[in-house]
């Protein structure tokens, strides 16, 4: 490997969103610095199951309206 061209792998500290703590390797920030996250797998949706919105803005309303005739009918 050539030197001094890897960046400083250190140990930090991450904050999660409900004041947890824990410390782990990263090259992000010096030796010691902490990490505050605003989203973690304790309080975001996509983690958590919560809700979930869905923007359509019409796109699948307008689609089908305009390609109405070409599906196929059940009679």
């Amino acid at each position: 490997m050539k030197k001094k061209i890897h960046p400083n792998y250190h140990k930090i500290n991450v904050q999660m969103t409900d004041g947890s703590k824990f410390e782990t390797m990263s090259t992000w920030g010096k030796e010691g610095d902490t990490l505050k996250l605003d989203i973690d797998p304790k309080s975001h949706s996509a983690w958590t199951g919560g809700t979930q919105k869905i923007l359509d803005k019409g796109r699948v309303s307008k689609y089908n309206k305009k390609f109405v005739n070409l599906r196929d009918k059940k009679n």
